[in-house]
């Protein structure tokens, strides 16, 4: 079972991409009462795997414009205190299929968060919504379908400007940014936009995704091809749950048949990570994977098969007239980025799903941006898990963000 998470994990953003882009309707004409519906929130990130280390932590909620309940975690000291108003604080936002414990995996030496706040950063951790700290709504229950009526794009409009904000009201000051895979992908979105960067100090993309049409994993490939015809029997559901029986059946079949090796996932899918501790693996495989929108997967995948940074594609014209005003959707420029934001790209030799030549065309993307601005690290043994659960990560990227930091106040 270890193994099909994995898999879940971080090759089921290709395996969608025939899914009926009109399953899933409009979600206009929502009214939103006073009182809070959904599932009760579970004990947050703060006990689960902060204070145990001695850290303070706080918990937050903040109620998206379209109706989601979000958690988010705050670090505002080291383990040996300090705390002040001016601590500079830094947003980690995490990629799909997980949440913000991805970030808390390894011990407080090794785990970004714990090291921030022990640098003297302010940390707050986000979790978007279908996820476990995450499942409230003030309106919809996460058992109602229309619950999971959202993509990427929603993240972008919605998540992630309401947790800019709350960062920013809560500290007064601008925030530095760091996303890790999907996190990446909704930033620069987000940012292209003019979506809350004028509260932004700076942004940190760790394996970045705007661009997925190299990704060299064989599954994504074996999957893409296997199930053409077969996925809309198989994924009829609104809320894609890794944990339960219909997806762990579709990967068992795919395992049977597909010839590869799913003893060695984590490699297959991510490309060979050089640096993940085992018991830090097993840690996170207890944690996730994590729910997500079957409609986002499906956003995902396009992204794969076009090789553009779009808006949800509903299949049809007419459609795409209706939400957007024109018959295909509309690209994020990511040239409209200001120019002098403080950017750090860091990737990896290795990253089956981060490929260098797609990071090669964010790079072009960028190349009107202030030079001095745009730092670029390529580490040649990383591969995307490297980068939130490698051992050598503190020595090798970590400190590196933490100068950039530094640099800019």
């Amino acid at each position: 079972m270890r193994n099909l998470i994995i898999l879940c994990l971080f090759s089921l953003p290709i395996i969608i991409l025939i899914l009926p882009y009109q399953a899933f309707a409009s979600r206009r004409g929502v009214s939103l009462p006073h009182e809070f519906r959904g599932s009760a929130p579970l004990s947050g990130a703060c006990s689960a795997a902060v204070s145990v280390h001695g850290y303070k932590c706080q918990e937050f909620e903040v109620t998206t414009d379209d109706g989601y309940i979000l958690s988010v975690q705050r670090i505002p000291e080291g383990r040996g205190g300090g705390g002040g108003p001016n601590r500079p604080p830094v947003l980690l936002q995490h990629g799909v299929l997980v949440d913000g414990m991805t970030w808390l995996m390894n011990s407080p030496e090794e785990s970004l968060a714990m090291i921030l706040a022990d640098n003297g950063f302010d940390v707050w951790i986000s979790n978007i919504r279908g996820t476990r700290f995450s499942r409230r709504h003030v309106l919809l229950d996460p058992s109602n379908p229309e619950y999971w009526n959202w993509t990427w794009d929603d993240l972008v409009t919605h998540d992630l400007p309401s947790v800019i904000e709350l960062v920013f009201k809560q500290t007064g000051q601008k925030v530095h940014y760091v996303g890790h895979s999907m996190g990446t992908l909704i930033a620069l979105a987000s940012f292209s936009q003019g979506k809350k960067v004028d509260k932004v100090k700076s942004a940190v993309l760790l394996s970045p995704i705007a661009y997925l049409s190299h990704m060299t994993t064989a599954l994504g490939v074996l999957t893409a091809r296997a199930f053409v015809g077969e996925i809309t029997t198989i994924f009829g559901l609104a809320e894609f749950n890794p944990k339960e029986e219909p997806v762990a059946n579709f990967l068992k079949a795919m395992c049977a048949s597909s010839g590869i090796d799913c003893y060695d996932l984590m490699t297959a899918v991510t490309g060979k990570n050089c640096c993940l501790n085992a018991s830090t693996v097993e840690l996170f495989l207890k944690n996730e994977p994590q729910s997500t929108a079957t409609k986002n997967l499906v956003h995902l995948a396009q992204t794969v098969r076009d090789g553009t940074l779009s808006k949800y594609d509903y299949g049809n014209a007419n459609f795409n007239m209706l939400h957007y005003g024109q018959s295909k959707p509309p690209v994020y420029d990511l040239a409209k980025i200001p120019h002098d934001l403080p950017i750090f790209i860091s990737y990896g030799g290795q990253d089956s799903l981060a490929d260098v030549k797609d990071v090669a065309t964010l790079l072009d993307s960028l190349k009107l941006h202030d030079v001095e601005k745009l730092h670029v690290q390529y580490i040649k043994d990383f591969a995307h898990a490297d980068f939130i659960m490698g051992v050598t990560a503190k020595d090798i990227v970590y400190n590196q963000i933490i100068a950039f930091f530094r640099n800019l106040h």
